[in-house]
């Protein structure tokens, strides 16, 4: 199923992000909110948004009112982290 989504592709999701967008997702892990991120690496909040939602559509999180994303992100990291 999975290669079906990514067209064959089988490395998985997080190996897709960007070393910034990386940055963006510790930072979440270690609870910081948008404005904390973006004050921590001196970007604006509107480049952590836009950072945010490149991290939640390629680790292929999609909205669930009964999951938060965020917290979906950063396990979706660590389990990667930890494996790989």
């Amino acid at each position: 199923m999975t290669t079906a989504v990514t067209g064959g592709r089988t490395d998985p999701p997080a190996s897709r992000l960007t070393r910034r967008e990386v940055d963006v997702l510790r930072l979440m892990a270690e609870g910081r909110s948008n404005h904390g991120i973006a004050r921590r690496l001196r970007i604006s909040q509107k480049s952590v948004d836009r950072h945010s939602s490149n991290i939640l559509t390629k680790l292929g999180l999609l909205p669930d009112v009964d999951d938060n994303r965020r917290v979906r992100a950063v396990l979706t990291h660590l389990r990667a982290t930890i494996s790989g």
